[in-house]
């Protein structure tokens, strides 16, 4: 199956009442863990690259492990995404890329830091979507920041700071027309999110019910969605690591969200951590190894089960065989006569 648009995949979702995990991928384990997970759980899913990652891999290289995940796994739907465009430029080369669906995050400016104003934001996400749309690729926009620092990308915090504006989340997806719109409910990037089991105090779930009920058919997605789990943490501790004690996000909170309206969840550090502990144990229990297979390949297969996990988890599993792909044609087509457009009107929102 060709790669496909991001946007299928959350329209299936939203039939169906699941999300979609969205990992993040920096080499070939890392994609292999994803699409062994994904046909063991018959489910479709998002791979997504950050800059950094692209940086890392080299683009060329990474375009090329997807098209060869898409070949031998040709059971399986996946779309192919940037994640945290901080520019037009950065969405722009995806794009041309071959990338199905990019992420334009106009609540930072370029540096990745520093947080924009509504206009900014609005003016750069309504550029990129315009690109897009006519190339057939799915735009995801953010409104609100969110807390932390991964892949040197993050306003730092907690992710209260700059929490989003239920008015202001309708007024961008009608200005911009997103086809996917992250909101900032006080989850925030990397492993050391909460210094205790998150509550309704951290994490502002009633709020993303209010969003959710003001758009109800605008795609939602959590950001920071690593539920951060203990046993990985204590993998890596046990063979020599010094993680301070941390909490994720609830698996049930994320499912809450799902409920309401959810469609995108991003993870990524359940998945390092997974990676990182299996390679450690290998080191500590076999320090005469040195082949890169040795613990290339139990690092692997921990990511697998974790991947395999939060797809069961957010429902998608057994959805595989629920699409039929559409091509980009058919994609710019729906856009262009705007089948494509499911924004509710602000005079209609509630």
């Amino acid at each position: 199956m060709p790669l496909v648009s991001m946007r299928q995949l959350l329209d299936e979702a939203a039939k169906g009442g699941y999300g979609v995990g969205a990992f993040n991928v920096n080499n070939m384990e890392q994609i292999q863990a994803i699409m062994e997970a994904a046909r063991a759980t018959k489910s479709p899913v998002i791979i997504q690259a950050s800059r950094g990652a692209r940086a890392y891999s080299q683009d060329k290289f990474l375009y090329h492990l997807m098209l060869a995940a898409a070949d031998l796994y040709p059971e399986i739907p996946v779309a192919m995404h940037q994640d945290h465009g901080n520019s037009f430029e950065t969405c722009k080369s995806a794009i041309e890329l071959g990338f199905t669906s990019v992420m334009m995050d106009g609540s930072l400016k370029a540096d990745g830091k520093t947080p924009t104003d509504f206009e900014e934001n609005v003016e750069v996400t309504r550029r990129v979507v315009e690109f897009a749309h006519e190339r057939g690729v799915t735009v995801e926009g953010e409104i609100g920041v969110l807390g932390g620092i991964e892949d040197g990308h993050g306003a730092g915090g907690t992710g209260l700071e700059h929490v989003t504006d239920p008015d202001q989340a309708v007024e961008f997806a009608e200005r911009t027309g997103v086809d996917a719109l992250a909101i900032a409910i006080g989850t925030s990037h990397g492993a050391y999110k909460f210094s205790k089991k998150p509550d309704g105090k951290v994490l502002k779930m009633d709020l993303l019910i209010e969003i959710h009920n003001r758009l109800p058919r605008t795609h939602l997605v959590m950001h920071g969605s690593s539920s951060v789990p203990k046993d990985l943490q204590d993998v890596i501790n046990q063979y020599g690591g010094h993680l301070k004690p941390t909490w994720g996000v609830p698996v049930e909170e994320i499912q809450l969200g799902i409920k309401n309206g959810v469609r995108k969840i991003n993870v990524d550090t359940d998945s390092r951590l997974a990676i990182t502990g299996a390679i450690r144990k290998v080191f500590a229990e076999s320090p005469e190894k040195f082949d890169p297979r040795d613990y290339l390949k139990p690092a692997r297969e921990a990511m697998q089960k974790v991947v395999s996990e939060r797809m069961t988890e957010f429902g998608q599993a057994g959805h595989a065989g629920d699409y039929s792909p559409k091509t980009i044609e058919e994609m710019r087509e729906g856009y262009a006569s705007g089948a494509l457009e499911t924004r509710p009107s602000l005079a209609g929102a509630h």
